[in-house]
C-alpha cells in the first residue's frame, strides 16, 4: 500500500484518473447525505465488490457514474483488483484483509474530501 501523499502524486500525473470529477447531481447527492453516510456507502460497496478473493466481472464490476464513490473508485484507481496491484500494490488473488479495505475507504474518502 502507498502512503496518501505519494498516491495522489502519481494519480495527478495520470490523464485518465485525473479526468474524473463530481458532476452536479454526485455533489448533491453528497451534500445531502453527508460524508459518514457516504463513507458506509463506500465501506459496504468495498467489501461487496473489491474484497473478495474472486471477482465474477473483475475489470467491469465498478460502473463510471451513479454514485460519487464509483466516480472515486476510478479516479483513485480503486476500481478493480487489477487496478488496486498496479497503483496501490496490493495483491490480487486473494481476499483483501480489514486493513486494506481501510485503506482502500481511507483514499476514496480522502479523494471525496478534496474535490467536494
Amino acid at each position: 500500500m502507498r502512503e496518501l501523499e505519494e498516491l495522489f502524486s502519481v494519480l495527478g500525473r495520470s490523464r485518465f484518473r485525473s479526468s474524473f470529477k463530481l458532476n452536479a447531481q454526485d455533489k448533491a447527492y453528497l451534500h445531502s447525505k453527508g460524508l459518514p453516510v457516504i463513507n458506509d456507502h463506500a465501506r459496504d460497496f468495498i467489501a461487496r465488490r473489491l474484497a473478495p478473493a474472486v471477482i465474477a466481472n473483475d475489470g467491469k464490476q465498478t460502473p463510471y457514474r451513479g454514485h460519487p464513490v464509483f466516480v472515486a473508485q476510478h479516479a483513485t484507481a480503486c476500481c478493480c483488483r487489477g487496478c488496486l496491484q498496479k497503483w496501490h500494490l496490493i495483491p490480487d488473488n486473494r481476499a483483501l484483509s480489514a486493513c486494506e479495505q481501510d485503506y482502500v475507504v481511507h483514499v476514496l474518502m480522502h479523494w471525496l474530501e478534496q474535490t467536494y
